[in-house]
């Protein structure tokens, strides 16, 4: 197929995310099939994922594929508590994957492995017929990556979410429905990151305590043995999506608004170093290790539609947990870091925020109305269950997913551009179109199903 045709394709099936499930159904669409699908990467973040396909009658979990055994055997101790039977593993090589894949017949698949592999498997997955593949953030490590998915997902007909899951995050949500009425007037400029210190994770060696390691690399445990190496070679906003995720969608982009270019900044690199002599002493063989990501990474990013993004990455300096959300338009603004929402002529008083609460409970999504008791328990404060419920849903219906490759690659593409920008000297780089001039014609879908 085309990539024209493929576009257009896609965006006339998007429509139907917008359909009830009884038109859905009334159409000839098949909502209670089981979907075959297999997980490669059942580490800490891929068991959420098994977790929550187990909960799932829906899904028939046909095969697993890792090559830690100490994250395979926990992985079998979830499936045998689950009462589910057993799934084919896959193990043994770093490409043991591929084996799967020539061996099973799958309607969906769930990526969650280290960055780099993210690219290849994608691709396997495609040449292997896979039609909807859902893939833990990011999308590639190289501009080039990001556009040989997008490439091989249109020659192929097929589905590549990224499984963003924040933008399933409740209070994320009920801001989207605030958006969408317009009680923010129109947007003006919107912030979001991750602002996460990850010292603990960046350095573990899976024997001692949290917040005592050093080590990573190959005496790393779990993320320390790959993610910790992106921060010795890289300077870039290295994990954007959980900030730009929601924004694209507040602001429909890829769906008649679109990045136009980005600037990015880095401090200086000062917080990976000082953990380690601070934790293990300066003698440590790691505390001569040059980092080259700075603590601070800030990006600002203009649009089609005139509207500025401002997006920050800081995971090496203490700090507590904040995605540094802002939305702003012409009457009024929401930031989470205060919890507050101020809506000109409709806050209690003039130039005071209200306890962003009280409108977060009022404009709940419906999505969250109706599965908010089947979230109970899901990872990430339930937000885990939404994103997988999305891919699982849009394989029955043969629908396209509400976060399709192009939000992927936008999304994610932002990290190599961030890089480029800080080697140029904080240069402003031209963003690419993904959708080769569609996104002016494309409509938003996200969260506008009845299902998912």
């Amino acid at each position: 197929m085309k990539r024209k045709e493929f576009l257009a394709t896609t965006g006339i099936a998007a429509a139907g995310l917008a359909l009830s499930s009884s038109e859905l159904l009334a159409a000839g669409k098949k909502a209670d099939d089981k979907v075959r699908m297999a997980i490669i990467g059942v580490g800490l973040r891929g068991q959420n994922h098994l977790d929550l396909v187990l909960r799932r009658n829906d899904v028939d979990l046909v095969a697993v594929c890792d090559i830690d055994d100490r994250m395979l055997a926990s992985a079998k101790t979830i499936i045998d508590k689950s009462g589910r039977k057993m799934p084919e593993v896959f193990t043994g090589s770093e490409y043991a994957w591929k084996k799967m894949l020539e061996k099973k017949k799958l309607d969906g698949i769930i990526i969650a492995t280290p960055w780099e592999w993210h690219k290849p498997m994608i691709m396997g997955a495609l040449d292997a017929g896979v039609k909807y593949i859902g893939t833990e953030v990011i999308l590639g490590i190289t501009l080039q990556d990001h556009w040989d998915v997008v490439h091989a997902a249109e020659k192929n007909n097929a589905h590549v979410m990224m499984m963003e899951n924040v933008c399933y995050r409740r209070d994320v949500m009920a801001v989207l429905n605030m958006v969408r009425q317009g009680l923010f007037g129109e947007l003006i400029h919107l912030q979001g990151g991750y602002q996460h210190d990850l010292r603990e994770v960046k350095f573990n060696d899976g024997v001692n305590a949290y917040g005592h390691g050093c080590e990573f690399g190959e005496k790393g445990f779990s993320e320390a043995h790959w993610r910790t190496n992106h921060s010795v070679y890289r300077n870039g906003d290295l994990y954007p999506t959980h900030g730009i995720g929601p924004v694209a969608n507040y602001i429909n982009i890829n769906r008649g608004n679109r990045f136009l270019n980005l600037c990015s900044f880095s401090s200086k690199a000062r917080g990976l170093h000082n953990h380690i002599v601070k934790a293990c002493g300066p003698t440590h063989p790691n505390a001569g290790v040059a980092f080259k990501l700075g603590d601070v990474v800030t990006t600002s990013i203009r649009c089609a539609n005139g509207e500025t993004i401002l997006l920050q990455h800081d995971t090496n300096l203490p700090r507590p947990y904040s995605l540094g959300f802002r939305v702003q338009g012409t009457n009024g603004l929401w930031m989470d870091v205060n919890k507050g929402i101020y809506i000109e002529g409709k806050s209690a008083k003039a130039h005071q925020w209200d306890e962003a609460r009280k409108w977060l409970d009022e404009y709940d999504h419906p999505l969250w109305k109706k599965y908010g008791q089947d979230a109970q328990g899901a990872g990430h404060g339930g937000m885990d269950f939404f994103v997988v419920h999305a891919l699982v849903e849009s394989i029955k219906r043969k629908l396209p997913t509400p976060m399709d490759v192009y939000d992927a690659a936008a999304w994610s593409a932002i990290t190599p551009l961030s890089e480029q920008s800080i080697e140029l000297g904080n240069e402003t780089v031209d963003f690419p179109d993904f959708t080769g001039g569609q996104w002016m014609y494309r409509k938003p879908v996200f969260a506008l199903n009845d299902d998912f």
